[in-house]
């Protein structure tokens, strides 16, 4: 059986929210309907606009959060660090994203930063926070991740998600050999970006050592045909 823990990705709720102002859809409140529901985590990524997650989102989040609360977002962004070292949240996700990227869509080069990325997890570390840093799924890359200090890598998944239906087997590989990289080095190994209920399943069985899958995007639309709780029950199902 897999070992992976689900995380909730929340920032579509947030979005949701602010397109009319107000507070509907409550984001804490479906936080904690997620965890009442069975995830194992709540993410969130707040980017400087504040388009989905707000930064205030984060210290109501950081209160009441039970499970575990893990932060995404750009670490070379002066008040992102902030925000992460005062909430002090079980995992800090780092994300090499640009000002005013729509979505996440590359991992780190973890050879030409690795001094930077040494640097900052080492900050982050220090405050008894766990570092996972974003990373394609190529061994070199991961390997080199090592060096760095960081705790997990997360693999993302999108170039999986892409090429599942095509031919599955050919699309896994990658990260089955990256995965394997992990194990080797000593690194834990999460995962995420456009899973979903058609391929999650399968990457989970396959992925020797996955620990945590962040979902949200796929999920979210799920929940408008299938409902929140009957959503989440069929992504932890497909983790076992």
């Amino acid at each position: 059986m897999s070992l992976a823990k689900l995380s909730v990705n929340i920032n579509k709720i947030a979005t949701l929210r602010n397109s009319r102002g107000g507070n509907n859809p409550n984001v804490l409140q479906i936080a904690l309907d997620c965890e009442r529901f069975g995830a194992q985590g709540i993410t969130v990524h707040p980017r400087p606009d504040e388009r989905h997650i707000r930064y205030q989102d984060v210290y109501d989040l950081k209160g009441q959060i039970q499970t575990e609360f893990n932060i995404e977002g750009n670490c070379q962004e002066e008040k992102f660090v902030e925000l992460v070292l005062t909430n002090k949240p079980t995992q800090v996700t780092l994300v090499p994203d640009a000002l005013g990227q729509i979505t996440s869509n590359h991992g780190w080069d973890t050879i030409k930063h690795q001094n930077y990325l040494q640097d900052i997890i080492a900050v982050f570390k220090q405050e008894g926070i766990r570092v996972s840093i974003f990373v394609d799924p190529n061994p070199e890359m991961v390997e080199a991740a090592k060096t760095t200090g960081t705790d997990r890598i997360e693999l993302y998944t999108e170039s999986y998600a892409v090429n599942y239906h095509q031919d599955k087997e050919k699309a896994i590989l990658p990260y089955v050999k990256a995965s394997e990289m992990a194990n080797k080095v000593g690194l834990g190994i999460n995962a995420g970006h456009d899973l979903d209920l058609q391929n999650l399943q399968y990457f989970a069985q396959n992925i020797p050592g996955l620990l945590e899958v962040s979902i949200g995007h796929a999920l979210i639309c799920d929940a408008l045909y299938l409902g929140l709780e009957n959503t989440i029950q069929r992504y932890l199902y497909q983790l076992k």
